[in-house]
């Protein structure tokens, strides 16, 4: 999966959670069979665990090392020792699950508990052993008892052998005095005080697990956030246009979201399921039930249902998240169109589009969540009908004397353990494959190379620049266009002159200002700044030069001093105030009682469009550049205010370079050139009166916005 590629640089965090989740699969794996035994040895066998008695009684020993042989003999011989009272105790450092200790009592045991219960008086034990203490039997007879007992012991079972050890222990016990109701409750008490450690070690492993698994999604959502975010800021226009505005804002929040949560479970659960699934599946081989066949159905079974499942929904998770980039973008369209909306009356058609995109969305959810859903129930079903086949042959098993109760119990509950890691991971199959086409949409920003960079060995920028901007032979096409839109294109504008460009809507105007940044890219001849490409300077220094005043006023939100501050790191008051006097805001700055304090709402929304453009020329002016550029940005001043900036800007930026884009003649009447395009070319330059004389095109524009005295033509009588 996409996601844990996410985990690569914290493996050593990873190490530290498999050893938790180590520790709580040991613990959680150790419980069946501690159940097993509270029932088997516990209930079952009044505590005694094993056939090797940890005291017997010196007769009693004597009794059967009767039918033992002498390998036999000497195992038991090495580990007991004979006390004052007649009492062989089982050395210190001999336990009594030594399986060879236990393999030389079973047979001797079950031998003289089924003498003991014969009928006849001839054969039973007491007749033998008064015979072989007469001297009528030898060693050898007894042990021809012992070679049929072993032909017979052939068709018993294991678990006979031992619990016919189990049940003499018990009565040479009972003979000795032995409390065993205290025998019993001692075991029940120690094995339930095991199982209540184990269950807190289970739970402090996944408490820290847990902790640690939303530590580090958080902290890697965390980083994604800001490796898009930066990603998204050197993105170019060309960028900007490949991603939609809305899909980048689901991309960052919703998606980053969905690989949070996707990791959070794969930690928990992704790596934890096969720990305990193959930790299961080792433990059901240990108990040899020879029901080991079922656990193999179910595994398949399980992931034929998820396979299928996941397989159907892969497709709609996919689709699933551009649905989402859709209502986000209809919604934003909607949100920000709104006064448009309303004044065209299209609420109802709006409704629609929303509507419709909406519905898509509710369609496939509910697509996946219904195939989603058939998880639970078919899996529930499928552990019901294991635990009935379970149960069905583990039965017959406990019938035939192959298995006992306990075994069953933890037989079932391991399979479920099993049964259940799948379950997991099925669960978490609903998430994590929306998780990981969140993380390809997530790649797909962060590995997107912009198109405009620094040079490798850029051209450092000296501190005090002249700000000759001069445009050679420039053409320029937008990306996956073919034709021009922009077509050898050469001028210069000068330190101290104001270069006005003019011309139709569509002619290039706009996309001649946005290359100067850098914005786009010139696909033909060369921009250079005092004789430098500004190709080969790096972005900071040539922004560093430029103020750059676009379109649309776009203002932050915050308050108009931080607005007019944000151009520079550091600009001081009277800077600012300075540039809001020049930018003619000065006025409805003071009007309000909070001054440059007032605050800005999002967007600028809370100031009028002629408020917004001030204040943005003003931020221009604050960053105090060598080249001004304006993108337009006068048409949302009244003629009076208009004529006010331009004076200003005259008398305080005259080492300046000023570039103005207009619509209006009045704006670049006095401009000492003017650039008229037209269909993307230079169509004439020159100052507005050359041009009047010169250039029917500029004449046309200007006879269409200003009178006859405006422009100086004596009417006809």
């Amino acid at each position: 999966m996409k996601i844990f590629r996410y985990l690569k640089p914290y493996w050593y965090v990873l190490i530290l959670v498999l050893g938790l989740l180590g520790v709580q699969a040991f613990s959680d794996l150790s419980l069946p069979n501690l159940t097993s035994d509270i029932v088997d040895t516990g209930i079952m066998q009044g505590g005694i665990e094993s056939a090797t008695p940890s005291e017997i009684r010196k007769d009693s020993l004597a009794t059967l090392e009767m039918f033992m042989t002498d390998k036999e003999k000497a195992t038991v011989e090495a580990n007991y020792r004979l006390n004052d009272d007649n009492i062989y105790k089982l050395k210190k450092d001999t336990d009594t699950s030594d399986s060879k200790l236990e393999k030389a009592f079973e047979m001797p045991m079950l031998i003289v508990s089924q003498l003991s219960q014969e009928k006849d008086e001839t054969k039973n034990l007491k007749a033998i052993l008064t015979a072989y203490q007469n001297g009528l039997m030898t060693k050898d007879d007894l042990l021809k008892i012992r070679t049929q007992a072993d032909s017979k012991a052939k068709d018993i079972s294991e678990a006979t052998l031992t619990q016919a050890g189990i049940a003499y222990v018990k009565a040479e016990y009972k003979a000795m005095g032995k409390d065993m109701k205290q025998i019993q409750m001692d075991y029940m008490i120690l094995t339930g005080v095991k199982m209540i450690g184990l269950t807190l070690l289970s739970a402090v492993a996944s408490i820290i697990v847990a902790l640690i698994a939303s530590y580090l999604a958080a902290l890697i959502s965390k980083k994604l956030r800001i490796a898009q975010y930066e990603r998204t800021l050197e993105f170019s226009n060309a960028e900007m246009n490949q991603f939609s505005a809305a899909s980048l804002i689901t991309r960052n929040t919703n998606d980053i979201q969905q690989i949070q949560m996707g990791l959070v479970l794969s930690i928990r659960l992704v790596l934890y399921a096969p720990i305990l699934g193959i930790g299961g599946v080792y433990m059901v081989m240990k108990t040899d039930t020879g029901m080991s066949w079922i656990v193999a159905v179910a595994l398949g079974l399980v992931l034929l249902v998820v396979g299928s499942l996941v397989g159907t929904t892969m497709p709609k998770f996919k689709k699933l998240q551009k649905l989402v980039d859709r209502v986000n973008l209809v919604s934003r369209e909607i949100l920000t169109g709104l006064p448009v909306i309303r004044a065209f009356s299209r609420e109802k058609f709006e409704e629609k589009r929303f509507d419709e995109a909406n519905t898509d969305l509710m369609k496939t959810q509910l697509f996946v969540n219904r195939a989603m859903t058939l998880m639970m129930p078919l899996m529930m079903l499928l552990m019901n009908v294991i635990s009935a086949m379970i149960v069905w042959f583990g039965g017959h098993n406990i019938s035939d004397g192959t298995m006992q109760v306990g075994d069953l119990m933890a037989f079932i509950t391991y399979t479920m353990q099993i049964v259940m890691a799948f379950m997991m991971l099925s669960m978490v199959s609903i998430i994590l494959p929306r998780s990981n086409v969140a993380a390809e949409r997530v790649d797909e920003v962060i590995d997107t190379k912009p198109s405009i960079v620094d040079p490798k060995v850029p051209i450092k920028a000296p501190k005090a620049i002249e700000g000759i901007v001069s445009f050679e032979n420039v053409d320029f096409h937008f990306p996956d266009a073919t034709e021009n839109v922009l077509q050898n294109i050469s001028f210069t504008a000068r330190p101290g002159e104001t270069t006005a460009i003019i011309g139709s809507t569509g002619s290039g105007k706009s996309t001649i200002v946005n290359l100067i940044p850098r914005f786009y890219d010139v696909t033909g001849g060369q921009i250079k700044i005092d004789g430098v490409d500004i190709r080969e300077m790096t972005l900071f220094d040539l922004h560093n030069q430029l103020g750059f005043v676009p379109q649309k006023g776009i203002l932050f939100s915050g308050d108009i001093a931080s607005n007019i501050k944000f151009g520079a790191n550091e600009v001081s008051d009277e800077a600012m105030e300075k540039a809001a006097d020049i930018a003619q805001a000065t006025e409805f700055i003071s009007q309000n009682e909070k001054g440059f304090e007032r605050p800005i709402a999002q967007g600028g929304n809370n100031v009028s469009g002629g408020q917004k453009q001030r204040l943005s020329i003003a931020r221009a002016l604050a960053k105090q550049p060598q080249i001004l550029i304006f993108d337009d940005s006068f048409s949302a001043l009244d003629n009076q205010t208009d004529v006010a900036l331009r004076k200003a800007l005259e008398k305080e930026m005259k080492s300046v370079t000023t570039i103005i884009v207009a619509q209006k003649i009045s704006t670049i009447m006095h401009a000492e050139q003017i650039i008229v395009l037209n269909e993307g070319k230079i169509a004439a330059i020159g100052t507005h009166e050359t041009l009047m004389k010169t250039s029917e095109i500029y004449q046309e524009i200007a006879k269409s916005q200003l009178n006859n005295q405006e422009l100086g033509i004596e009417e006809a009588d």
